[in-house]
């Protein structure tokens, strides 16, 4: 943008507001638009030139905007944030008596997320303190909540004009706050919320593929995989193609997930996204039951496996790893009467330190979850597979 002067900006928001043009607002009210960096825009107390151009109650939001903008520029990013935070709570009571119209809900959401991304840097700046972490983007998804609220209480249907539909929007940005400060059971009422609106099949696209890829995340850290695997695969369908850092996030959790299902992705898909290195040589180790391997990946990837958050999801995957392992030495034994002490040397050859109590409790528990078909005797010390499928397809358990 080339520069421009404060009365020219101020003519143009003032313009757009009349005009009820939300995209247009938005887009001048934004930290993240090029105006945002001029030092003319930093103003502590824009009052005086503010009331020349603005009335009320647009005057307010633009004051708290140029103060925002003051203490970034001065790098008081707490103090930035009770600006924004402030602001966020104006829009809001104004948003709230805006009555059967929404073309304000563009401005809504760059405000919203500036204000999550003011509070991230808060933080930040505070790292050392005393004072609770996670504190202030607790209070920015309080201020947040605050407009999801007035979007939730429009009650009107099926109104094109309702502000329910930027319920996704909002809840999108309450669930980014959640994950960072490890409060995953708050999104449960969120995401009881969209499931239950009657605009969940047409909100916004981008808006809903993430949606789903943080509810594919939730489920993934709830155990139910079939669920995570649903989400997590439309989110990554449906991701635009142009978005590959995007799509290779995705995927990062998706890949595990498939794995513990009996999908094995192929090393194309892997290549194309940048992921192979952590993932192909992990893939090969689980399909070959080759529990060495896999554990020198563990210690080699763990830094990537801790800081994507899927480090558990990866570990239970070493399962799956005994349960190929134990099907080659059916395979080469040839019976279906397999000693425990043969599981066991199997076991040992992969540095893996069990004795024949630990062994048999890894059977019974491949047994407990269905990948394996059989009992244990324990008078004979033998497993005793099924003569029908012992080993049973990873898919048909999911």
């Amino acid at each position: 943008m080339a520069f421009m002067t404060v009365a020219h900006y101020l003519q143009i928001l003032e313009r757009s507001w009349k005009n009820q043009d939300g995209n247009k607002t938005a887009q001048f009210l934004s930290l993240r638009h090029d105006h945002a960096k001029f030092p003319n825009y930093q103003v502590e107390q824009a009052e005086g030139i503010v009331d020349k151009f603005l009335t009320s109650p647009l005057d307010e939001l633009v004051c708290l905007h140029f103060k925002c903008l003051f203490y970034i520029g001065k790098q008081d990013f707490l103090e930035a944030y009770q600006a924004q935070s402030t602001l966020v709570q104006c829009f809001a009571k104004i948003m709230q008596s805006q009555k059967e119209e929404n073309w304000s809900l563009p401005i809504m959401y760059i405000i919203a997320s500036d204000l999550r991304l003011v509070a991230q840097l808060a933080e930040k700046q505070r790292v050392g303190s005393t004072e609770n972490p996670g504190e202030i983007l607790e209070k920015a998804a309080e201020c947040l909540m605050g407009c999801f609220r007035v979007c939730a209480a429009d009650n009107r249907s099926a109104d094109e004009d309702t502000k329910r539909i930027g319920m996704l929007g909002l809840v999108n940005q309450l669930f980014k706050v959640y994950f960072r400060i490890n409060k995953l059971h708050l999104c449960k009422p969120l995401i009881r919320a969209i499931e239950s609106s009657q605009f969940k099949e047409i909100f916004p696209l981008g808006q809903q593929v993430t949606y789903r890829y943080f509810v594919g995340r939730k489920s993934m850290y709830d155990s139910n995989y079939k669920a995570a695997d649903e989400y997590l695969t439309y989110a990554f369908e449906n991701c635009h193609k142009t978005s590959r850092k995007n799509k290779k996030l995705i995927l990062t959790y998706l890949v595990p997930v498939k794995m513990l299902l009996g999908y094995i992705p192929s090393r194309q898909v892997l290549e194309k996204y940048g992921i192979v290195d952590e993932f192909w040589d992990l893939v090969k180790a689980v399909c070959q039951g080759n529990l060495k391997l896999f554990d020198e990946l563990m210690d080699k990837h763990e830094s990537f496996f801790i800081t994507s958050g899927i480090y558990l999801i990866i570990d239970k995957l070493k399962i799956i790893a005994y349960r190929n392992l134990f099907r080659k030495v059916y395979l080469i034994l040839n019976t279906h009467q397999i000693p425990v002490e043969s599981l066991q040397r199997a076991l040992e050859s992969l540095g893996q330190d069990a004795d024949l109590d630990e062994t048999e409790c890894l059977v019974a528990n491949l047994i407990y979850q269905g990948k394996i078909k059989g009992y244990i005797s324990h008078q004979h010390r033998k497993v005793v597979v099924s003569k029908q499928n012992p080993f049973p397809p990873l898919t048909s358990l999911s």
